[in-house]
């Protein structure tokens, strides 16, 4: 399994059982008219290509002082023909419950369905340095051994990690054996990019 979840996300509890609920009701439509991954797909899209990078346009579909009128106005404008009608009918309910402010929650939570449809669970790797494709690879698959299914990685950076690596799968964090062989992974990496670095390093010392 080559695939790697690229957000990151932080997010309430509460606000994750809401944004299920609504995942479901989205998975359910699409379902009914073979557009499932496209549902999913562009509703990641208006998440990460749009709202993230427009917070006003966020604020306003948060707010409780835009009418539900408005918002749906907005969302005919912003999005017309180029979502599919299903996602579009979904998110004028969610704007007439005033929920828009949950579309983050909403879209983490209908990717995690997806998997959970497919068979996938998906493992949050934070480690020092970003993981080569090759550390990639080697972590699914030790993970895919080890949890006896296809394993998704949600990956994030944390430079001021201490110990280079945590692999977490839902409320759990992955066993102190199979971590450990993972830890000897990414220490393998960070010595190998060290040794590059210091390479490096001497060369233009040396002018060479």
């Amino acid at each position: 399994m080559n695939e790697s979840a690229k957000h990151e996300t932080v997010l309430d509890t509460g606000a994750l059982q809401l944004g299920r609920v609504y995942a479901q009701a989205l998975i359910g439509a699409a379902m009914k008219e073979g557009v499932t991954d496209d549902a999913i797909e562009q509703l990641g899209q208006l998440v990460d290509d749009v709202l993230s990078q427009h917070p006003t346009l966020a604020s306003v579909f948060a707010s409780p002082r835009v009418s539900q009128e408005e918002k749906s106005r907005i969302l005919d404008s912003l999005l017309g023909d180029k979502v599919h009608p299903v996602l579009l009918r979904f998110l004028k309910v969610v704007a007439g419950r005033g929920r828009l402010g949950y579309l983050n929650e909403i879209r983490y939570s209908a990717d995690e369905l997806k998997n959970e449809m497919m068979g996938r669970v998906v493992a949050e790797v934070r480690t020092a340095l970003p993981l080569t494709d090759e550390l990639r690879q080697s972590v699914q698959q030790r993970l895919a051994d080890k949890l006896g299914k296809d394993v998704v990685l949600k990956e994030t950076v944390d430079p001021q990690l201490i110990g280079g690596l945590v692999v977490r799968v839902g409320d759990t964090v992955i066993d102190s054996s199979v971590a450990g062989q993972l830890e000897s992974l990414s220490q393998r990496a960070r010595d190998g990019l060290a040794s590059k670095l210091i390479a490096n390093a001497d060369s233009f010392a040396s002018g060479s």
